[in-house]
C-alpha cells in the first residue's frame, strides 16, 4: 500500500453536511499499515457523533480503491478548542466556549430554543452546559426536566445540576423561590449572572449556551463588557414587530464585537395536526431575510410545533427529539453549524502566558 496515495485519497474526503473536507481541516492525524490491516485516526474540533456512521463509509468508499480487502480500523477524536473572545475579557474555567442566545422581544421562543440546542449539541457528542441568564423568569430548569434539583456545593463553588445528556445547568430558579417576584435592579441583576457563572463549578463545558432575557439592557451590558462570548445567535420570529427588535439585539452584539453565528426563525409556519395544511401565521421569511441582510447563516426554520410545546413544559427534550426526527434534524442542523462556527475562530491561548508581577 502507498501510505502517500492513502493520505491524499482521505484528504479529498468531504465531512458530510458540509462542503468542508478532512484535508481542508486537517483531520488525517496518522496513517498507518500493521499486520492486521490500515490503521487510520482522525482528529476534530466539533462533535461528529451524528455523522460518524456516514463519515466511515464515506472514508472506506474512498480508500477501497486502494486498499482492496485489506480491513482498515477508523478511530476518531474530538478535541475541541477555547476559541477566541472580545478583547478585554479573560475565558473562564472549566468553559471552553459561550454562545449567547438572544432575542429583542419575549415571546419568541428563545428559551426553547436553547433548551433544544443544548439537547442538540449533546447528542452530538459535546460537553454541553446552560446559564439560565433570565433571571426574571427563569424556565431552564423545567425545560431540561430538573425542576427539582439544587445545586451541590464543592470547593466554595456551586456545582451545575446535571440534567439528561450531562447537560450542566445552572439558574437562578434553583436558588429563589420561583413563585416570588425577582425584585432586583440592575446592578444586582448583573452581579447575580456573574456570580451564577464565575462561582459554578462547570466541568469541562466545550459550549456553555447562555439564555438571554429579552431586550438589551442591564444583563446584556454585563455580558459583552465581563463574561467571555464566543459568539451568539439571535432568535426571531417571521413577525415584522418581532424582527424590529431582532434588529436591535444584531447592533447590540455588532457595537460590542461579538461575532453573530447566525440567525433562528422560530414558529415560522404552523402545521395543523388534522388536515395538515401549513400556514405561516406569523408571516413568512422574516428570519430569512434578516440573515441575508446581516451576510450570516440563517441557522433553520422552525415549524410551531405542539410536541416541542409539551416538551418543554415536561422537560423531555432528548425524548421529543427522539420522537421527532424532522424537528430534532433542524435543531442538530443549527448546533451543527454553531459547532463550525466556533471552530472557525481563532484559538484562545490566554491560558498559557505566563503572570507577569511588577514589583
Amino acid at each position: 500500500m502507498n501510505i502517500s496515495e492513502i493520505r491524499a485519497a482521505l484528504d479529498a474526503v468531504e465531512i458530510p453536511r458540509s462542503t468542508r473536507t478532512l484535508g481542508g481541516e486537517k483531520a488525517v492525524q496518522q496513517v498507518e499499515a500493521r499486520s492486521d490491516g490500515l490503521h487510520i485516526r482522525l482528529q476534530f474540533g466539533f462533535p461528529v457523533a451524528h455523522i460518524g456512521q456516514e463519515l466511515a463509509e464515506r472514508v472506506q468508499t474512498a480508500l477501497t480503491p486502494l486498499t482492496g480487502s485489506t480491513p482498515v480500523h477508523l478511530g476518531i477524536d474530538v478535541l475541541i478548542g477555547t476559541h477566541k473572545v472580545q478583547p478585554g475579557v479573560t475565558t473562564i474555567k472549566g468553559v471552553k466556549n459561550i454562545i449567547a442566545i438572544a432575542s429583542g422581544k419575549g415571546g419568541v421562543g428563545k428559551s426553547t430554543t436553547t433548551a433544544n440546542l443544548a439537547a442538540a449539541m449533546s447528542r452530538m457528542g459535546a460537553r454541553v452546559g446552560v446559564l439560565d441568564a433570565d433571571l426574571y423568569g427563569p424556565s431552564q430548569p423545567t425545560m431540561l426536566g430538573v425542576a427539582d434539583g439544587k445545586p451541590s456545593q464543592e470547593n466554595q463553588k456551586l456545582v451545575p445540576v446535571q440534567a439528561e445528556g450531562g447537560i450542566q445547568v445552572m439558574s437562578i430558579g434553583f436558588l429563589v423561590d420561583t413563585d416570588q417576584a425577582v425584585v432586583w435592579r440592575g446592578p444586582m441583576l448583573s452581579q447575580a449572572l456573574q456570580q451564577l457563572l464565575f462561582q459554578s463549578e462547570w466541568d469541562d463545558v466545550d459550549y456553555l449556551f447562555i439564555d438571554l432575557p429579552p431586550g438589551t439592557g442591564d444583563i446584556q451590558l454585563t455580558l459583552s463588557q465581563k463574561i467571555p462570548v464566543t459568539g451568539s445567535v439571535v432568535v426571531t420570529t417571521p413577525q415584522d414587530i418581532a424582527l424590529i427588535d431582532a434588529r436591535k439585539a444584531v447592533d447590540m452584539f455588532q457595537k460590542v464585537n461579538i461575532p453573530i453565528f447566525g440567525v433562528l426563525e422560530n414558529m415560522s409556519v404552523h402545521i395543523c395536526s388534522n388536515c395538515g395544511h401549513a400556514e405561516a401565521v406569523f408571516g413568512s421569511d422574516g428570519g430569512k431575510n434578516l440573515a441575508a441582510k446581516l451576510g450570516v447563516p440563517l441557522l433553520g426554520q422552525l415549524p410551531l410545533s405542539l410536541p416541542v410545546r409539551e416538551a418543554m413544559d415536561n422537560g423531555t427534550a432528548f425524548a421529543m427529539q427522539q420522537a421527532q426526527p424532522a424537528i430534532a434534524g433542524i435543531y442538530t442542523e443549527a448546533a451543527w453549524q454553531i459547532a463550525l462556527a466556533v471552530a472557525d475562530k481563532g484559538k484562545d491561548f490566554s491560558s498559557r502566558f505566563p503572570r507577569i508581577v511588577v514589583e
